[in-house]
């Protein structure tokens, strides 16, 4: 615990390093950053065109669904791929800054918000082109799928929502980063397990569809319901577009909160002292 008080009070620091990350990785680059925003755009505008012609949805509301999925899945993957390789990507501050671990962690974390902030300028274009839309009670996101009950105040849900994620990115880095550090296989198989999650979660297709082929209380619904992503990305994003919120989607990133959170603190208390030697 005196670790993680002591890396949180060190925002200068991680906050500066993670900056450091974003203005580095685009170094002589004509537009910087905003190659960020310009990718997820061009992702965004091409799999939404692609796709809502596939499923026959109208692509004015589909587009802003699948924008904010996007933005919200790669602040996920970042975390989770970026976050297990976050102590050995840091090999030589560690073993040379009597700095607290918690400092990687949190630049990690820093540097995904950082992404995530320049993606969201992604999202203000789309909501300022579809507003209208997106504002209509009642709204569908697929043929035959349930009514929306459009924006209003609930978007202000998504910023507590941003901060359970936030939170959750920080336990995902270190339990998943001390482990990585230990046994470097690790990192190979989170690669391998987020492709399929994206594939199985609802990012690209509406669970409307979903619902539709299988009928509201088909057992295999419970696919969907078991897949953790699901959750965490629905609470960020039902608000965004005005879609519906369920407080189960609540319950479970929370649940996840506490039990990942106390995971990361037994890593931490066990492990923390070795990290140095295993890096």
């Amino acid at each position: 615990m005196r670790d993680i008080r002591e890396g949180a009070a060190a925002r200068q620091l991680w906050g500066h390093l993670g900056w450091q990350d974003i203005k580095q990785r685009y170094r002589r680059s004509v537009i910087g950053p905003l190659w960020i925003t310009l990718s997820m755009g061009v992702t965004a505008a091409g799999l939404g065109l692609l796709y809502s012609q596939l499923f026959g949805i109208e692509v004015q509301t589909f587009l802003p669904y699948l924008t904010v999925g996007f933005i919200v899945w790669g602040f996920i993957l970042g975390c989770l791929t970026e976050g297990s390789d976050t102590f050995v990507a840091n090999e030589g501050l560690i073993k040379h800054v009597p700095a607290p671990l918690t400092v990687y962690a949190l630049r990690t974390v820093w540097r995904q918000t950082l992404m995530l902030a320049h993606n969201m300028l992604v999202y203000l274009v789309v909501l300022a082109l579809f507003f209208g839309p997106l504002s209509t009670p009642g709204y569908l996101l697929s043929p035959h799928g349930a009514p929306q009950p459009g924006l209003s105040w609930s978007v202000l849900l998504a910023i507590p929502a941003f901060a359970l994620l936030a939170v959750n990115g920080g336990w995902v880095t270190l339990l998943f980063g001390i482990i990585s550090t230990r046994y470097r296989d690790i990192p190979q198989v989170i690669n391998a397990l987020t492709q399929l999650l994206f594939y199985a979660t609802p990012i690209v297709w509406p669970v409307d569809i979903l619902t539709t082929k299988l009928g509201p209380g088909d057992w295999k619904h419970l696919i969907l319901e078991l897949n953790p992503l699901y959750h965490f990305v629905q609470i960020l994003r039902a608000p965004l577009i005005g879609s519906t919120q369920s407080w189960h989607h609540w319950a479970v990133v929370g649940g996840f909160t506490v039990v990942g959170w106390t995971l990361a603190l037994l890593a931490m208390r066990n492990y923390r002292a070795r990290i140095s030697y295993w890096v």
